[in-house]
């Protein structure tokens, strides 16, 4: 993948989140903070960065990601996508599931997983947000047992291990 693909996956998810917030913030501000820490795992990491969300929060669809952006890309992001459920608990179980399955090149989904999480309960500590902190430091040993793979991105882990550690 090339820089070309990087600009058209940011315009394209900027343009599906649009008008949606990531706390007081604009949508984007999340991604870019999530594609800011893929920055040493290679481009496509980053283009998923990108496109994480943009099944589960708005109306496009894998296949429309498929199109745009390749079978991988979209398998990845299909990786990363909550799976249905009657509440969180019960998403996160399905999700954590499919998670703990996933091998070889599509592990790159885990390493956006991790970015993604770390951009999130790094948010939660820049804005004191105590609940959603304790929702993540509540999750993470389920988390991590399905999303951490030894010398894959240990440098995503442990921060997000040193922030879950600490005392909002």
């Amino acid at each position: 993948m090339s820089h070309l693909h990087l600009d058209k996956a940011k315009t394209f998810a900027f343009s599906a989140h649009e008008g949606q917030r990531y706390g007081d913030k604009p949508y984007s501000v999340h991604l870019e903070d999530v594609v800011q820490l893929l920055g040493p795992f290679g481009l496509n990491a980053q283009i998923i960065g990108y496109l994480h969300d943009v099944v589960e929060d708005t109306d496009v669809t894998l296949d429309q990601l498929q199109n745009e952006f390749g079978v991988f890309v979209a398998q990845c992001v299909d990786i990363l996508t909550d799976k249905p459920g009657s509440n969180r608990a019960q998403r996160k179980r399905q999700t954590y599931a499919l998670m703990a399955r996933v091998v070889g090149d599509h592990e790159l989904a885990l390493v956006v997983k991790a970015a993604d999480r770390l951009a999130n309960v790094s948010a939660c500590v820049k804005s004191s947000n105590l609940k959603k902190f304790t929702m993540y430091r509540d999750e993470h040993e389920q988390f991590k047992n399905a999303a951490y793979r030894q010398d894959l991105c240990e440098s995503l882990w442990h921060e997000l291990d040193q922030l879950i550690g600490s005392a909002l």
